[in-house]
């Protein structure tokens, strides 16, 4: 299994030769206007993507964990094939079918697609109101013989939801949305550096990718702030802050 980090939570996952995209979002740099009220008010996204867009249209499938802007942009609408197959959740079916989708298919637990068993996972994308607003997310796990388990925890905090399904799946490797994105009131809407200290307590054996830092306005983490979180709480072993563009193999 390869892995390339593209930007934000957008990744290319290669398994068993098939190439899925994470959470397209293509737009480039500055074009999207920024979360109101936060420290930072620069445009979105904050970088360009690390790779020639083109390139990502020769794809097997799309993954989408939802559909809020920074994870599925009208760049990507315009841009992706649309005859794709496309995974997502089933609360996300009529927005992504009216975007001109069609071969989507909604996953409610799981599906086997090429010799890879997708589940999905659910999780909490922020707390109180905000997280009430913030709608339903999903994370996926993949599975498939002879490679790690995957797990992508999608836009979630630290939650029972995330708890449980570490503990079920047993993941080797795992994809945390970090950026501690917050409003300018309420709680974070995804992990904090705490939060990937929790998921490492869970399942101290295997691998943390931590991504969806440093390209959206409203996340406050820094790759170098997470690195030195990290090194104080002797988790260097374990988690692993790709740069954009990078690819990493298990």
């Amino acid at each position: 299994m390869k892995i390339q980090q593209l930007r934000h939570a957008t990744m290319l996952i290669d398994i068993k030769g098939n190439r899925i995209l994470v959470d397209p979002m293509l737009s480039n740099a500055g074009t999207v206007a920024a979360i109101p009220g936060v420290a930072n008010n620069s445009a979105n996204p904050l970088v360009n993507l690390s790779v020639d867009p083109l390139a990502l249209t020769n794809i097997d499938a799309i993954m989408v964990t939802h559909t809020h802007l920074d994870h599925f942009d009208n760049a990507a609408i315009e841009l992706l094939p649309h005859s794709c197959l496309l995974f997502g959740q089933p609360a996300d079916e009529a927005r992504i079918l009216k975007a001109g989708f069609t071969n989507v298919h909604v996953i409610d637990k799981s599906y086997e697609w090429n010799g890879i068993t997708i589940t999905r996972t659910a999780g909490q994308h922020g707390t109180g109101r905000i997280g009430e607003k913030m709608g339903p997310v999903s994370g996926f796990v993949l599975e498939s013989p002879g490679e790690p388990v995957l797990y992508i925890a999608g836009d979630t905090i630290w939650c029972q939801e995330v708890q449980d399904a570490l503990e079920k799946y047993q993941p080797q490797v795992i994809v945390c949305f970090a950026g501690y994105a917050q409003f300018s009131s309420g709680d974070p809407i995804t992990m904090t550096k705490e939060d990937i200290l929790s998921v490492s307590k869970t399942l101290p054996t295997s691998k943390i990718i931590a991504v969806h830092l440093e390209a959206w306005n409203h996340c406050t983490l820094t790759r170098q702030e997470l690195m030195e979180y990290s090194e104080e709480n002797s988790l260097t072993e374990q988690v692993y802050i790709p740069h954009d563009g990078e690819w990493m193999t298990f």
